[in-house]
């Protein structure tokens, strides 16, 4: 299958286009672009730097992959961008690479990250994310697979959102997210369990069962954190999901949103 480049696109030369690629018109794909097989990139799109796409992805209108990071410390150096397979990144969405030299801003596989998103420097998005319209991540922040960032939320660098976890739109994030709940506010802290999201995932209701008790014990009893993880421990049946939960709270240097 060969490659369809508009005639009214630029592509350079030394970029790498692999079978299937469709660029539309007014697309700028610069030098160091590698992009994967039948993946489709839109009219006025700029693919730039050390910027690696793979296959079946679909790039809307004006989107800008791989542009110097937002960072003063950024000194001209070789980052990356690695974004997967399968993804679907609207229009006029804004990935930054990494900041200081060899570092990468990596987005895994069969994402929807919808209109006007913004990620920026050494962040990581897993597999099978949403990130809602205007969803905005600040540096290094990890999204775990399967989460949820509603529209307008904002993400505080060096954050990081549990895997199958929502966040309510218009939200302000300062704080870890824990796995598997569901999260709101300014600041945005736990709510309740993502029950919806454990259950189009095959989570069986005892386990989700146990979860919502584990939520109640951190975050809506009068416990401190250790002490709380201490009575989970000794009370709670300590399945996959329970033994994750724990593992990311204890794993926490910014904190948990309350």
């Amino acid at each position: 299958m060969s490659v369809t480049i508009h005639p009214q696109s630029v592509v350079s030369e030394k970029a790498s286009l692999d079978s299937g690629v469709e660029i539309g018109p007014f697309s700028v794909i610069e030098d160091n672009a590698v992009i994967g097989k039948n993946t489709k990139i839109g009219p006025h799109c700029l693919i730039t730097g050390f910027t690696s796409i793979g296959r079946d992805c679909r790039i809307f209108k004006g989107a800008v992959l791989g542009s110097e990071p937002q960072d003063l410390k950024y000194k001209d150096c070789k980052s990356y961008v690695e974004i997967g397979e399968g993804n679907i990144i609207r229009e006029f969405v804004t990935v930054n690479p990494g900041t200081d030299e060899g570092t990468k801003t990596v987005i895994g596989d069969n994402n929807l990250i919808m209109a006007y998103s913004h990620i920026a420097h050494n962040c990581k998005v897993g597999n099978n994310c949403i990130l809602a319209n205007a969803a905005t991540l600040a540096g290094h922040v990890e999204i775990e697979n399967k989460a949820v960032i509603g529209g307008i939320v904002a993400v505080h660098q060096f954050c990081r959102v549990g895997k199958l976890s929502i966040i309510g739109g218009c939200s302000k994030v300062v704080q870890d997210i824990p796995p598997f709940s569901m999260a709101d506010g300014h600041p945005a802290g736990v709510k309740s369990l993502n029950l919806v999201g454990l259950k189009r995932n095959g989570v069986s209701s005892e386990s989700a069962n146990l979860l919502k008790r584990a939520l109640k014990v951190l975050f809506f009893e009068n416990h401190t954190t250790s002490s709380a993880i201490e009575i989970i421990k000794k009370e709670i049946k300590i399945t996959q999901e329970i033994e994750y939960l724990l593992r990311f709270i204890q794993s926490s240097s910014r904190g948990i949103g309350r």
